[in-house]
């Protein structure tokens, strides 16, 4: 039997380049509204002889494939070549050696715990693991966790402390809301509270903390406060990193059977948009960088670093805003399609004329252009 490396299903698209290694399988709560991720699956604590054997296995396809590079004279790098050989060996699934091998190619710098929350994990066990993988690849840099806020916020500094001087270098904590009767809308099953505190014992223990927040989430009912109150939670923490995450309603999940009875009302995108820029506006006195990168944002170019770029980051949001309704929808079908990443390229007019033409064949039914917009949000999934 070929030998594999355990794999989840998720991680940052910050970290797509990072060894992903599964510390936990699948999310302690998993009972979030908005979420399906682990729908019907497990919480399962990986025992730490598991995890260190995936360490172990990571090394020796590593290894392997550094041997047989330097063989056919590439010194060390990774060739298609290399991947086919070692795949032809039948020591390791494809899976597994594709992505280490990924991970080479791109710098073998940065690692990441998988599943949703590996800070649950009792600490010296999660001490063991970040040691073994700093052990084994002495050149890593960075290594990264989810981490539910409620778990941080149940951790003592010096425990925190203890990961981070093991290795432990950045957190990523899902905050979506500060508004505390969404978050129990939500069953997000954390308070405002707790968002707070567990991202400043995080902060105080030395990591770097990556937050995200799900513009959207509030719909048409709480959208304001949505907005007013996750800032004010943000700057009490004082993240490093603010990442955007719009909510896209998947099917499946309780969010979606909850629109379905008209429990939740979903905000149009130009509503989003509009949203954020309440969100920014009511950032005050932190030092952060916000972050539009993810496919489901709409304004990818709403990135810049606070207070500094806080004017053009509402200035861009502004403009889009006072475009003809014409052309926010002819953007809309053009971000969707992947064809705009930026206000400014709908100055290319043939681009520009073409998607025109593409938005007026639904003139007589704007409903299914909508439709059809929300079904590429879906596939983004």
């Amino acid at each position: 039997m070929k030998q594999s490396m355990e794999k989840g299903p998720i991680r940052p698209p910050s970290e797509a380049q990072s060894l992903l290694i599964r510390a936990t399988r699948n999310c302690p709560w998993n009972r979030c509204a908005f979420c399906h991720t682990y729908q019907g699956c497990r919480f399962e604590l990986r025992n730490v002889g598991e995890i260190r054997d995936d360490i172990r296995k990571a090394k020796d396809i590593a290894d392997q494939i550094c041997d047989l590079s330097r063989q056919e004279g590439s010194g060390g790098r990774v060739t298609q070549t290399v991947v086919e050989r070692l795949l032809a060996q039948g020591e390791f699934s494809a899976e597994s050696i594709q992505t280490v091998a990924a991970w080479l190619h791109y710098g073998g710098a940065s690692v990441f715990l998988q599943d949703a929350n590996s800070l649950i994990m009792k600490t010296d066990d999660l001490v063991q693991v970040i040691s073994s993988i700093r052990e084994t690849f002495p050149s890593v840099q960075r290594i990264t966790s989810y981490c539910r806020s409620r778990t941080a916020a149940g951790k003592s500094v010096e425990e925190l402390r203890r990961l981070h001087d093991a290795g432990l270098t950045r957190i990523h904590m899902g905050v979506e809301s500060g508004y505390d009767p969404l978050l129990r809308f939500m069953n997000k099953g954390a308070t405002s509270a707790d968002h707070v505190e567990g991202g400043r014992r995080l902060k105080e223990a030395g990591f770097s903390l990556c937050v995200y927040v799900m513009p959207g989430l509030g719909g048409t009912r709480w959208s304001r406060e949505h907005a007013e109150e996750t800032a004010r939670v943000i700057n009490l923490i004082n993240p490093d990193h603010v990442r955007l995450r719009t909510l896209q309603v998947v099917a499946g999940s309780s969010l979606y059977t909850m629109m379905q009875s008209g429990a939740f009302h979903p905000l149009a995108e130009e509503e989003i948009v509009r949203e954020i820029g309440i969100f920014i506006e009511h950032l005050d006195g932190i030092e952060t960088t916000i972050m539009s990168d993810h496919v489901l944002n709409l304004l990818e170019e709403v990135t810049g670093k606070l207070p500094g770029d806080k004017s053009r980051l509402l200035a861009t949001i502004g403009r889009f805003l006072a475009m003809s309704p014409e052309e926010r929808l002819i953007f809309r079908v053009g971000r969707r399609k992947g064809i705009y990443r930026k206000l400014d390229d709908l100055a290319e007019r043939e681009t520009f004329l073409w998607l025109k033409s593409i938005v007026d064949q639904y003139a007589g039914d704007p409903d299914l252009l909508e439709q059809e917009l929300n079904r590429v949000m879906q596939d983004f999934i």
